[in-house]
């Protein structure tokens, strides 16, 4: 089978590699779409993602695809169900997985990091990693069902209620998703703030009351205008130094701070305690995505959460290094790979 393998900084590689059959347990699945993340950002930089990688491995983490063959003690799914896969598995023995704190684990296995990802043409999992998903669900849909239940984990830990005012920092595609989730829980207000107009102009489609650009506006007048008095979560979904910062400014009293988009390993943030404290902050991160792929399922087939118009570029897997090269994932949308030939 074809597979782009991750060899080192700014090299990637279409490569022939075997096709693993399944042992007893495990899944075969013919890969259609993998999107890209920014852990496969991160790697291909030469920095950490989530997980350490041993080169050469096959990266890709946001799959979807069609069952090929099972192993024999295989009950739960068949040949031709349409499925997702889950990318972290656990060890179930360590103190945190005996702790009802499994996404921790010491020992965690992920796809597309310490193990072989869906940069490919076929796939081979364990059964309980795969979650079939219904034909109201396109492939370029369901793959995105990974980065949906991430958000669903960090939007649960952000603590929101019926009628509070949300900030959410960066409407990539991460964004946009907690966008549609905060509407759902009920938000009175939401704000998104990003620098690139057509992401501002989705948000507002999405759900969002209030848009600033950052750059260009000033926060301050815009927050008073629309009669803020005070913000009650804010979300950071880009990641960066910048916006890390400029969400614990803006954070209201009694606001929680969740940190969720994936900076650079070296990065840190300037915070003053006295702020913190004078505010009586919570800052949080949100890691993976434990028991949360079933429920993200659900959020997108009753359409609760919609990722069309996120969806922006589909590209062959023979073009991966380009997308990385262009840096075409920084652009408006989400970047699906396609891993099938046509």
């Amino acid at each position: 089978m074809k597979a782009a393998r991750f060899y080192e900084k700014h090299k990637l590689i279409i490569d022939e590699v075997p096709c693993k059959e399944p042992n007893d347990n495990e899944v075969l699945i013919r890969v259609h779409y993998c999107g890209i993340c920014g852990t496969d950002v991160h790697i291909y930089e030469g920095e950490k993602g989530s997980a350490e990688v041993t080169p050469p491995s096959i990266l890709g983490h946001e799959l979807s695809g069609q069952v090929v063959n099972v192993g024999k003690n295989v009950k739960k799914v068949k040949a031709g169900d349409r499925v997702s896969v889950d990318p972290n598995d656990y060890c179930g023995k360590c103190y945190h997985c005996t702790n009802g704190r499994k996404h921790l684990c010491r020992s965690m296995v992920g796809i597309g990091t310490v193990a072989d990802g869906g940069f490919a043409e076929y796939i081979t999992a364990p059964e309980h990693l795969v979650y079939k998903f219904p034909d109201t669900i396109s492939y370029e849909a369901a793959a995105m069902i990974e980065p949906i239940s991430c958000c669903l984990h960090g939007i649960n830990m952000t603590d929101i209620h019926l009628g509070d005012t949300v900030m959410i920092v960066g409407t990539g595609n991460i964004g946009l998703i907690m966008t549609q989730m905060v509407k759902y829980m009920g938000a009175a207000e939401i704000i998104a703030v990003e620098p690139s107009e057509v992401r501002r102009k989705r948000a507002i489609a999405l759900g969002a009351t209030i848009a600033i650009d950052p750059m260009n506006d000033d926060t301050d007048k815009i927050l008073s205008d629309n009669h803020i008095d005070n913000i009650d979560a804010v979300i950071d979904c880009a990641g960066r130094i910048s916006t890390a910062e400029y969400s614990v400014k803006y954070a209201g009293k009694g606001a929680t701070v969740m940190l969720f988009g994936l900076t650079g390993p070296d990065d840190e943030i300037r915070v003053k305690p006295f702020d913190l404290f004078k505010k009586e902050l919570i800052i949080k991160a949100s890691f993976v995505n434990p028991d949360s792929f079933d429920k993200s399922i659900r959020l997108l087939s009753s359409g609760i959460v919609k990722v069309d118009s996120i969806i922006t570029d589909i590209v062959d897997m023979k073009d991966i290094q380009s997308v990385f090269e262009n840096k075409t994932y920084a652009k408006d949308g989400k970047v699906l790979i396609k891993c099938i030939a046509d």
